[in-house]
């Protein structure tokens, strides 16, 4: 029934390489960023879990 359904849809070969494209476009973009985001940025961020103190930073959270 499946294959019924899906070879009544024009061009659905189209879809598989479509979805390949999203993944490899995404992760190659993620790996771009890495590379290039600020090295200040990954410390801050990798020593967040240890700050006891709260930052008030204009959000919505309250602690």
């Amino acid at each position: 029934m499946k294959k019924e359904i899906l070879s009544s849809i024009e061009n659905v070969e189209i879809y598989p390489i479509i979805s390949l494209l999203i993944f490899v476009i995404f992760f190659i973009g993620m790996f771009i960023w890495v590379i290039r985001v600020d090295k200040n940025y990954i410390n801050h961020m990798k020593d967040m879990p240890f700050n006891d103190k709260p930052q008030n930073s204009g959000g919505y959270e309250k602690v």
